[in-house]
């Protein structure tokens, strides 16, 4: 390896990561977030009243993480709906991610509680087996409709769906124990406590339970006062966390996915 020779007054710069041209080196950043504490969810920031600072660099690797899988048209399709809609839709990171889930527990049965306009429906059933099925539940029949078509222009049959019209917590009692591979999560969020119990009920040993939103755009960590939405998220995380009956992880892909293993 080839040493640089050190000018006066010049400190060497050791980093074994290059920086990308007009990226600001992560040692010059003007403050830092510390890791979350035990219990999930906790933060405390270097200074009282200042903001954590996203670096350039990890805004480049969101944005790369975004690309990285093609979305398709139908999908396009659907995000623009949802849109016009007024709804979130999971970003393509998360839908990337949530195909890779249900491929790895190979799921043939899936739930998902909120249907949307069928984004996150179409990356579930990328990831399930050919033989899979899609129970999806929303109380907007329009929604429904509009994931119905984007599921058909994606080419899934009309049998790899079933949609179920009316309020989660509703319907999901109706749903059979131990009958689902994978339990996706993208409702009322003040009705997530609620989710993970039926979910449990739900979800056969080794299955996933996944809940998206879990930073809510950064509110989840904030020491400031928080809407009751946010409150139930942050209890939701230490739920999880503390659940002898769940191996949790919480990946930072679009805003946040919570996961865990049913034991």
């Amino acid at each position: 390896m080839r040493l640089r020779r050190r000018l006066p007054g010049v400190p060497v710069h050791t980093c074994p990561r290059p920086c990308p041209r007009g990226l600001p080196h992560p040692s010059n950043a003007r403050s830092h977030q510390q890791v979350p504490g035990a219990n999930g969810y906790s933060h405390a920031q270097a200074t009282r009243g200042q903001e954590t600072v996203i670096t350039g660099n990890r805004q480049t690797s969101w944005a790369f993480a975004d690309a990285y899988v093609a979305e398709d048209d139908a999908l396009r399709w659907a995000r623009d709906r949802a849109r016009e809609a007024g709804l979130r839709s999971v970003s393509p990171s998360t839908g990337a991610a949530l195909r890779l889930l249900a491929a790895t527990v190979d799921a043939k049965a899936v739930a998902e509680i909120g249907t949307g306009c069928g984004v996150s429906g179409i990356h579930l059933l990328h990831g399930m087996r050919a033989d899979g099925v899609l129970t999806t539940v929303d109380p907007e029949p329009e929604h429904q409709q509009f994931a119905r078509q984007a599921l058909r222009a994606s080419g899934f049959a009309s049998n790899r769906a079933r949609f179920i019209l009316g309020r989660a917590l509703d319907v999901l009692p109706r749903l059979a124990d131990a009958g689902y591979d994978l339990v996706f999560c993208d409702g009322d969020r003040l009705e997530v406590l609620d989710y993970l119990a039926e979910s449990l009920r739900l979800l056969r040993t080794g299955g996933l339970v996944v809940f998206e939103g879990a930073f809510a755009n950064g509110r989840t960590v904030d020491s400031g006062p928080q809407p009751t939405e946010v409150l139930r998220l942050r209890e939701l995380l230490r739920t999880v966390h503390e659940s002898t009956a769940l191996m949790p992880s919480l990946l930072p892909v679009g805003d946040g996915l919570l996961c865990a293993v049913k034991r």
